[in-house]
């Protein structure tokens, strides 16, 4: 077994090979602190025949053993991945999937299994490190390796820090994850606190300092252990053969990519490659340089195709500076936005930017309507979430309809990552959120436009957010020195562009942020100047959306729940539940709203009928009120003895009612005066230390004369 070491942030993060899984291409455990994770990286030694992209699927699965738990469910077993296991999984795949070289189609798998599970927060660090380091010693081509940490910012003293705890999360304004290799930043994705673009370019340089030692220890581990690299197989290149059909197709590309309207211009190419793959001047290059006029030219011909295509586009933008669709570099498409769609739903919006638009709907619940996540790190309740849907009409496919992809879960995390900051407290608004993205059209960014319909979808339903939020897409073209940022990018500049960029905040600062990578990184310049583009393209939609929804509605839907909120003694929350849930349960039963009790003491009572919510809040003030010395009371006699009367002035509070405070005159009997059952006018003219209370029907009745 081999072992290399690192101290990170006092800890030491140490790298294992040898032991474990010995028949895969490359296995490495990591430890840091009581986190272990083991990752395996398989390629397949043959490579598909017609094979022409890269199949690579990277899991990452938790197993409960991990935190010392057993899983919940009938069956006792993991089942299928969670939500959290899939965006781990998408966080791993995203950084390393770039630095497999070009030509490379093996079929490929990396599986990160964590191991055991500690409190250092940091499963989905070791998961990108850990894979990184099982291909670089493995015998799969790499051009890595990668390193990656936490960074974040504490609230309290602005200091920045490296895989902070799980303990910490709640005092970040900045928590970031950030990946790259020695030379440049892969990918970044977290979120903020409406933070500037210095914080988050100050963070991603400090997180790239830790990187580069990480590296460091993998490139050692790889000469320790590594294995000789497998070569690639190399295509035949047949540059005459590309040149003629460049040729017939130079002209009518060009014009293609001009045309406005996304399917339009795909139509328009589609038939330009129909036509040359028929064209006789085609089967006549294909004898003269491949000696045989009946060979299947179809792949090679809609390759050189989408070559051209790609090489055309990126010129057009670093040369020419025109785009696809005529705007500048720093343009954003046109927008529109349109609120109250839907007469029942409980906030709707209809945002569209260009050729992309987002229905988004939001409902509001009570705390029942809450999600329970069962984790390693324990039960958690969720109060606010955004489900983002991509279905195949958007961009005019036909596909069956499936369970939420890999995609679709990390688009919706991502949104949902960009309003939390804006979300109000449960104290101040205590509803249980739902927001639904459905996408209708897409041309670039459904996830970014999913932002911005949610915010306004959710100023629809009246929902106090403290500011509204946008997002933009940024996309990057780079041709050897030249670089060109691009604004809300199209899907087709995304597709053949270096970078994606997004970025989502307020107008105060940036709440979310995601970058991914397609080349080898991206500088510290480049970087800044994209924010700052990202930046002046945000406030832009936010005037936009301001234009059609200037605030939140000041009245909930009619159609929604209304939770009053009212705060009883700690001590008295059993009185209000009741022996088995007996009385909340009456409660319940005689008024038709729901109720939820917190252990502070907070009662929310929710109810769509306002009368209903006003008699469930009585019988529970009633409930829970307590004597008031000097008040009067309409009491009820529960009880008789020789030196006076228990009277139950409030439900479960009774006073002693002594003989001498009866009456003006002397008595002989209490029962002279009265009987259990009936009703009298008392006062409380005392309550001692332990509660008792001390009642004079005599000074209740001159009060009254």
């Amino acid at each position: 077994m081999t072992n290399v070491e690192i101290e990170i942030k006092g800890k030491s993060l140490i790298f294992e090979t040898g032991q474990m899984a010995r028949q895969s291409g490359g296995s490495v455990v990591v430890r840091y602190g009581d986190t272990v994770v083991l990752a395996t990286a398989v390629a397949d030694k043959r490579v598909k025949e017609g094979l022409d992209f890269f199949p690579l699927t990277i899991d990452y699965q938790e197993k409960t053993y991990a935190a010392g738990k057993i899983p919940g469910g009938f069956f006792k077993r993991e089942g299928r991945p969670s939500e959290r296991e899939v965006l781990i999984s998408r966080l791993i795949d995203r950084p390393v999937r770039p630095l497999f070289p070009k030509g490379f189609y093996s079929e490929s798998q990396g599986i990160v299994s964590v191991l055991s599970y500690g409190t250092e927060n940091v499963a989905d660090i070791l998961g990108i490190i850990s894979m990184s380091a099982a291909i670089h010693i493995s015998d799969i081509p790499f051009n890595g390796p990668v390193g990656a940490v936490r960074v974040g910012r504490l609230n309290s003293s602005g200091n920045l820090i490296i895989n902070p705890d799980a303990s910490k999360s709640e005092e970040l304004i900045l928590n970031l994850v950030v990946a790259g290799t020695e030379d440049a930043v892969l990918m970044v994705e977290g979120g903020g606190s409406e933070v500037s673009e210095s914080v988050l370019l100050d963070a991603i340089d400090f997180a790239h300092h830790e990187i580069k030692k990480i590296v460091g220890v993998q490139n050692e581990l790889k000469r320790l252990a590594g294995k000789e690299k497998r070569g690639l197989v190399t295509i035949e290149e047949k540059p005459d053969f590309k040149k003629a059909v460049k040729e017939l197709i130079a002209d009518k590309l060009k014009d293609a990519i001009k045309i406005p309207g996304k399917q339009r211009r795909q139509e328009a190419l589609d038939l330009i490659l129909e036509d040359v793959i028929k064209n006789p001047n085609t089967l006549e290059s294909a004898e003269k340089y491949f000696g045989d006029a009946t060979k299947d030219l179809t792949r090679e011909i809609a390759n050189i195709f989408y070559d051209y295509e790609k090489e055309i586009v990126r010129n057009m933008i670093v040369y020419d500076g025109i785009r696809a669709d005529a705007r500048k570099p720093d343009e954003v498409r046109e927008i529109s936005c349109h609120t109250g769609l839907l007469p029942r739903a409980h906030g709707s919006a209809l945002f569209i930017r260009g050729e992309t638009q987002a229905i988004v709907v939001t409902t509001l619940g009570t705390a029942e309507d809450e999600q329970k996540i069962d984790s390693l790190d324990g039960e958690t309740y969720k109060r606010f979430m955004l489900h983002y849907n991509f279905p195949p009409f958007s961009v005019g496919e036909v596909k069956p309809l499936r369970s939420p992809g890999r995609r679709e879960i990390g688009h919706g995390s991502l949104a949902e990552r960009s309003l939390m900051p804006v979300i109000p407290s449960k104290e101040a608004f205590p509803y249980t959120i739902r927001v639904v993205s459905d996408i209708l059209e897409s041309n670039g960014s459904s996830s970014m436009a999913t932002v911005c319909g949610a915010t306004l979808s959710l100023m629809d339903a009246g929902v106090p957010i403290t500011a509204p939020v946008a997002g933009i897409a940024m996309g990057l073209i780079k041709e050897e020195d030249r670089v060109t940022v691009l604004t809300d990018i199209l899907g087709l500049e995304d597709h053949l562009g270096d970078m994606d960029f997004k970025v989502a905040g307020t107008e105060k600062g940036i709440t979310a942020f995601q970058m991914d990578c397609k080349i080898s990184g991206v500088s510290h310049e480049i970087m800044q100047k994209a924010l700052e583009q990202a930046k002046t393209g945000r406030l832009y939609i936010l005037e936009k959306m301001k234009e059609s929804m200037p605030s939140y509605r000041e009245n909930l839907s009619p159609h929604a729940p209304r939770i009053y909120t009212m705060q009883i003694k700690q001590d008295k929350i059993r009185d209000v539940i009741g022996t088995g849930g007996k009385v909340i349960k009456g409660i319940i039963e005689q008024t038709g709203v729901k109720i939820n009790i917190s252990d502070a003491g907070v009662v929310n009572i929710a109810s769509s009928d306002e009368e209903s919510a006003k008699k469930a809040i009585d019988i529970i003030s009633g409930i829970v009120a307590e004597a008031e010395f000097g008040k009067i009371y309409m009491g009820k006699v529960v009880r008789i003895a020789d030196f006076g009367a228990f009277v139950e002035i409030l439900p479960g509070v009774d006073g002693l009612l002594h003989i001498s405070q009866i009456s003006d005159k002397r008595i002989a009997k209490v029962t002279d005066e009265m009987n259990v059952g009936d009703e009298v006018l008392v006062k409380v003219i005392e309550i001692d230390n332990q509660g008792r209370v001390r009642l004079s029907r005599k000074e209740a009745m001159r009060e009254k004369h």
